[in-house]
């Protein structure tokens, strides 16, 4: 659920945007013809691309450059709440902006290849600093001229671009508006043990359900529900075999939160339950 949502307008695009949210909350994040820079002022992100998993804690951001993306949210175990300050990058208002002297990423493409669509931007004292000062502006939008937002834009790109994370960093930037295509394998074995759903997949691939799940079959002959249960019992399967980690840990790993039901696949797939396959496999 939504708690509050303000935007900052620059150039008539929602250039600065800020949100805090309750779970459950997950949202769909197309970046069909934009990048955004996502820092987390409180709680933790989810932030999924066609191919990745990253987990945003407190005081970090993600870059992504233009793809297809969706976010959940971890509360803050005090406020039960998840903050997020977005700023979002358009190809007109980055040319407007820099009319008079464009910087080397948004001409240079191919000085930088980077095959993933989003970087992790660790916490750096100086974009929290800058994102406190941003929070300022939501409570009183009426101080934030034009010109002091485009100083503000500027500042956050050479925050970024000096960040540790530098070098991921300005390979995005390189390639912020330039979308790399998945297949739909890709995408499906990106995400075998990323804790979404066959929706979210369908979502991340661009198919409805329905053809989503039509050309799931067509790939894989079987259902997405039953694949991806047998892959995660497998790999459950292998931690068994190789690791003395306790059983409920090695199901939350695979991505199974109840444990009675994961030993009841478990069983159903290797016809023993997983203490019975574990000592069945230390006695080789």
């Amino acid at each position: 659920m939504v708690i509050e949502h303000h935007t900052i307008t620059l150039f008539n695009k929602k250039v600065f945007e800020k949100a805090v949210v309750t779970p459950p909350f997950k949202n769909p994040n197309p970046l069909e013809n934009e990048a955004c820079f996502l820092y987390v002022t409180e709680g933790i992100s989810n932030s999924y691309s066609e191919e990745e998993h990253l987990v945003v804690n407190q005081n970090e951001g993600v870059l992504m450059k233009c793809g297809n993306y969706m976010y959940d949210v971890i509360p803050d175990h005090k406020t039960k709440q998840c903050g997020i300050v977005a700023i979002h990058f358009y190809p007109e208002v980055l040319k407007k902006i820099y009319e008079k002297e464009v910087p080397a990423f948004l001409t240079n493409k191919e000085q930088y290849s980077y095959s993933s669509n989003m970087a992790l931007v660790q916490s750096d004292i100086l974009i929290r600093k800058y994102i406190d000062g941003l929070l300022f502006y939501f409570e009183n939008p009426n101080l934030a001229s034009e010109e002091l937002l485009i100083l503000k834009f500027k500042e956050i790109i050479l925050l970024l671009l000096n960040t540790k994370d530098a070098d991921n960093i300005i390979k995005i930037m390189y390639n912020l508006f330039s979308p790399k295509s998945f297949s739909l394998k890709e995408v499906i074995e990106a995400h075998i043990f990323s804790p979404i759903t066959v929706s979210d997949l369908a979502k991340l691939s661009y198919h409805s359900l329905a053809s989503f799940k039509r050309e799931f079959r067509k790939i894989y002959n079987d259902s997405p529900a039953n694949y991806i249960k047998n892959r995660r019992l497998e790999k459950a399967a292998t931690l068994l075999s190789i690791s003395n980690q306790p059983i409920r840990n090695i199901a939350y790993d695979c991505l199974f939160n109840d444990l009675a039901h994961f030993s009841s696949s478990f069983k159903a797939k290797y016809t023993l339950s997983p203490s019975q396959y574990r000592m069945s496999q230390s006695q080789k």
